[in-house]
């Protein structure tokens, strides 16, 4: 029996925008890893980042244990491992460092140590794990210096890349997450004094399909693997017998891919007595009306669909495979059925100008989403569109907080301009109320780029 210890890098105090928004949700993949290492028979510990200080704390945590092995593995399925902040970065690595001080072997598994490997094993990481790490780690703890799906250091000093086989996990046969080793009430507590409610995280698949050209997917490539309906529902009915959650979040890339897996997910939810109203992501082509209905039975409350943008030349460039029309439907669809349909939206993807902007603030104004989230395109390592615009990335390749908004390459319009327009849809979203003399200055702005006196920003 080898004894690991389990952390992650998200220190919620470190993240202005997270921390005010006071929705922390523990961290799956690190709850899953945990599971299956206990499985295999090995003793497990986690340190639960989310709200301690910073490194210090982690380091004050293993003061006092004895050499060991460290797992920092991230939560893969929380939307905000993939962007890996500098902070978040800065943190991972000082926390690599204090374990390698005290003698400990060290493994880190993330998309950010994925694509920049070389990065986590000098700070002292011994390997990194690929793709889904929870598959690798027990080898890592039994020992094994360097195992399939692992990169590690070789001995002429390079990178010695060991790919794992391709599996697709039977994923109703994963044990659940270890919930227990974690202090759920601390998230009660956060979650009922900012919002009334208690919401904990769940997944029912893995992966996804599509080809968007900006998506990144170093964990779980270009695959879609679901648990059965009935698992899925079981574990929703222990988590409201164990934990009584008022709410959960689906954080599936794509939760319920067909219409025929969320009717008997509906119908295996409504047999065990355990809907739980519940957030969860899908996309415009998917949401029919038969779906709509499942999801309103299963207890969906609010479904965020990947808009992305108002024209459909720029859907194109994306190459999103969804048209325009499709946003019109789902949303409509999603309302008439009693659930908030909102809306990811996605700013300065090229060739975007005045006009693809304009035709998003309209298609907002006119379908009127219950909620929107406004970003600016972020040129993830491994995609085409990452790829596209490396001669216009600057130095700055990450954001330094998840509330940048920061053009990471040279756009149409400069940073400042973007947050302009963010903050002028974020104002008429849901509010309904329009500002055209706001747009009007946005306008005069526009033109002035168009003349040559806008300055634009890395």
């Amino acid at each position: 029996m080898a004894l690991a210890l389990l952390a992650h890098s998200f220190f919620l105090r470190r993240d202005a925008k997270q921390l005010a928004r006071q929705k922390p949700y523990p961290p799956l993949t690190t709850l899953l890893a945990a599971a299956i290492l206990r499985e295999a028979g090995h003793e497990v510990s986690l340190f639960d980042a989310t709200f301690a200080d910073g490194p210090g704390a982690f380091e004050a945590h293993i003061a006092q244990r004895r050499p060991s092995t460290l797992i920092l593995i991230e939560d893969n399925f929380n939307f905000l491992t993939k962007m890996c902040t500098e902070t978040r970065r800065a943190d991972a690595l000082a926390m690599i460092g204090a374990a390698r001080r005290r003698g400990w072997r060290v493994a880190v598994n993330s998309p950010d140590s994925a694509d920049n490997p070389r990065l986590y094993l000098d700070a002292g990481a011994h390997a990194v794990l690929t793709g889904e790490g929870e598959f690798a780690a027990a080898d890592f703890v039994r020992g094994v210096p360097a195992g399939p799906g692992t990169i590690t250091i070789g001995a002429d000093g390079g990178l010695q890349p060991l790919p794992r086989p391709r599996i697709r996990p039977d994923l109703d046969r994963l044990p659940l997450p270890a919930w227990e080793l974690i202090d759920i009430e601390a998230y009660r507590a956060v979650w009922s004094a900012a919002h009334g409610h208690f919401s904990i995280n769940i997944a029912a698949s893995r992966g996804c399909p599509y080809t968007c050209n900006w998506c990144a997917k170093p964990t779980f490539g270009r695959r879609y693997d679901q648990r059965s309906p009935a698992s899925v529902a079981d574990e929703m009915r222990q988590l409201k017998q164990r934990y009584n959650p008022d709410h959960l979040w689906f954080a599936d890339d794509i939760f319920g891919m067909s219409e025929n897996w969320l009717r008997e997910f509906a119908d295996e939810v409504e047999r065990r007595d355990a809907v739980i109203p519940f957030m969860m992501q899908s996309r415009v082509n998917l949401i029919s009306v038969p779906v709509a209905d499942a999801l309103r039975r299963a207890g969906a409350q609010e479904v965020w669909l990947g808009v992305e943008s108002g024209s459909q030349r720029i859907l194109d460039a994306m190459d999103k495979g969804a048209r325009v029309e499709a946003a019109r439907a789902a949303t409509r669809n999603l309302k008439r059925h009693g659930i908030r349909a909102c809306w990811f939206l996605q700013l300065g993807y090229p060739p975007e100008d005045w006009h693809d902007i304009l035709l998003t603030r309209n298609l907002v104004r006119e379908e009127a989403p219950d909620e929107i989230g406004v970003s600016v395109a972020y040129p993830l390592p491994g995609t085409v569109f990452h790829e596209r615009q490396l001669a216009e990335l600057g130095p700055q390749r990450n954001w330094r907080d998840t509330d940048e908004l920061a053009m990471l390459f040279r756009g149409t319009f400069d940073t400042a301009f973007y947050r302009e327009v963010r903050d002028a849809l974020h104002a008429e979203a849901p509010s309904g109320a329009f500002d055209d003399a706001r747009w009007a200055a946005l306008a005069a702005k526009a033109a002035l780029h168009r003349s040559g006196d806008l300055r634009l920003s890395a």
